[in-house]
């Protein structure tokens, strides 16, 4: 197990909601597990006027969060928790003088012995990135003399392949590539993680990972719910910006990379970045128009509850083009992939609430129960993100009796039932691994552009091409029926629940 040095957690945009909803409980977890080193302690930063105690308040004693976690445990445990937090106000903005921060942060190291190791955590909108950075950089907090320094970013990072580019500018003029983290949620979860060991530690998957036996890769992120209060944000960023470019496109360039050199976090890095780079752009608008298709869900009734359209909900233009849905298919030019499709979509109100990549293995070449009709059922490896975490294979078993009537069986295996493993959430293990220097799940800059050079001609093409549709679905189903037509000869994506409505609300809003 990696050593966890003695160090300082700075969060800016600390009263935000990340740091109480997802990064302090995170931090209890590994507290709790003894994860975190002996000498440690966060510092939140924010233009909110709070004392220490307000803060320690808000975010482990009297957050809604950690209630539940709370109750059983000694008031003594909590304090010495809380007790490692602080908190410092930044003033009216974050372009004035860190001068009292520096001061702060050096006397929280030495009451704290964190050794001048300090972790910067930028929970702000991506505009603060570099203004923050170069403010760092003014009173020497990016040098690494005594101790080391880390900056970790959230998403969006950038809006485009420019701006993308501009923000890694932007950071690697106050710290050096190795020093920046991009983190991404996603790939925190311990089964998007298992596609490496799936791939390249079991000999029945790893010969047959290629173009001679996988016929299509189907990815599905589905989510149940609509942009709720995120209309304002969501209506300037859609579905592709928002889970396609970053969360998808990583978990793509797991299942097509080739294998690393070793198990470090460069060489697992370089390879993910070659698969991106090896996606095949779209560049005409007739390969755009074929290839991707978007849509919006629209009012409707489910389990007898009445659901806003996307243009009714609070924050979108009433005449909004953004997508709350986006498939794709796209193909990778390379020996491996050669020939073989990936389909990709990803949506808001959907019947359910999943994220699943399918390997669909081409059926034999020589079919001697195809009478019988197996040579529909193609073997499956399904590998479920979430919920439920787990891997499903689906092969072809003889129904007991006469003849020779096959039937789909499946095989399965959940996390939940590992009952003596606990399994890390997503921020638990990115935070640790960023804690202890290992940037395996974190993108690279290189990373990042690869991905938007591929989305872009996406974009730009539902901006401005011609023949450029909007499709209606209505909220609760799986999307448009105009999606079933990107999977050729297909018939249909894999729908993994029921509809919840029996409305299926096709139509081209614009």
């Amino acid at each position: 197990m990696s050593k966890t040095d003695h160090q300082l957690l700075v969060i800016f945009g600390a009263s935000g909601d990340l740091t109480a909803r997802k990064l302090v409980p995170a931090l209890f977890n590994l507290y709790v597990a003894r994860q975190l080193p002996e000498n440690f302690a966060v510092l939140g930063v924010s233009r909110s006027p709070m004392s220490d105690e307000e803060f320690r308040d808000r975010v482990v004693e009297k957050s809604p969060y950690l209630e539940k976690r709370l109750d059983d445990l000694r008031e003594d445990y909590i304090k010495r928790f809380s007790s490692r937090f602080f908190y410092e106000d930044v003033g009216g903005s974050y372009e004035d003088s860190y001068g009292p921060l520096k001061e702060r942060i050096d006397r929280i190291n030495v009451q704290m012995g964190t050794r001048g190791n300090y972790i910067f955590y930028l929970s702000t909108p991506p505009v603060l990135y570099k203004t923050i950075a170069a403010k760092l950089a003014e009173q020497d907090l990016n040098k690494q003399v005594e101790g080391w320094r880390r900056l970790i970013v959230e998403k969006p990072f950038g809006y485009s392949l420019d701006s993308a580019k501009e923000l890694n500018q932007g950071l690697q003029q106050y710290f050096n590539e190795k020093q920046i983290y991009r983190i991404d949620h996603y790939l925190g979860k311990e089964t998007v993680q298992n596609l490496l060991v799936t791939r390249f530690s079991n000999s029945i998957f790893e010969p047959l990972w290629n173009r001679n036996y996988i016929h299509h890769v189907e990815i599905t992120n589905a989510e149940q719910v609509g942009v709720e209060k995120r209309g304002g944000y969501y209506d300037k960023s859609g579905a592709v910006r928002d889970m396609f470019q970053n969360h998808l496109l990583q978990i793509v360039s797991l299942v097509v990379m080739e294998p690393p050199i070793s198990n470090r976090p460069e060489d697992i890095r370089n390879e993910k970045v070659k698969a991106l780079k090896s996606l095949r752009v779209m560049k005409s608008e007739e390969e755009l128009h074929q290839n991707t298709i978007r849509g919006q869900y629209v009012a409707s009734e489910v389990d007898g509850v009445k659901v806003k359209g996307y243009r009714e909900e609070e924050g979108v233009d009433p005449i909004s083009t953004t997508e709350t849905y986006a498939a794709i298919k796209f193909y990778v030019d390379n020996w491996r992939w050669e020939g073989v499709p990936f389909y990709v979509r990803t949506a808001k109100r959907m019947p359910t609430k999943v994220t699943e990549v399918v390997i669909h293995f081409k059926t034999p070449h020589h079919q001697i129960f195809k009478d019988v009709g197996m040579d529909n059922k193609d073997n499956k490896l399904i590998i479920r993100i979430q919920p439920n975490e787990g891997m499903m294979i689906k092969f072809g078993v003889k129904v007991p009796g006469q003849g020779f009537k096959v039937e789909r069986a499946n095989l399965d295996f959940y996390y939940s039932s590992l009952a003596e493993t606990y399994v890390m959430q997503a921020y638990e293990r990115l935070l640790l691994d960023a804690m202890q220097g290992d940037a395996t799940l974190y993108a690279r800059a290189d990373e990042v552009e690869a991905a938007w050079e591929f989305v872009d001609p996406i974009l730009g093409y539902w901006k401005k091409g011609a023949n450029v549709r909007m499709y209606g679905y209505a909220a609760g189903v799986w999307g448009p029926e105009h999606a079933d037509e990107l999977i050729e000869g297909l018939g249909y994506w894999r729908n993994p629940g029921e509809h919840l409505t029996d409305d299926p609300g096709y139509c081209v809003i614009c």
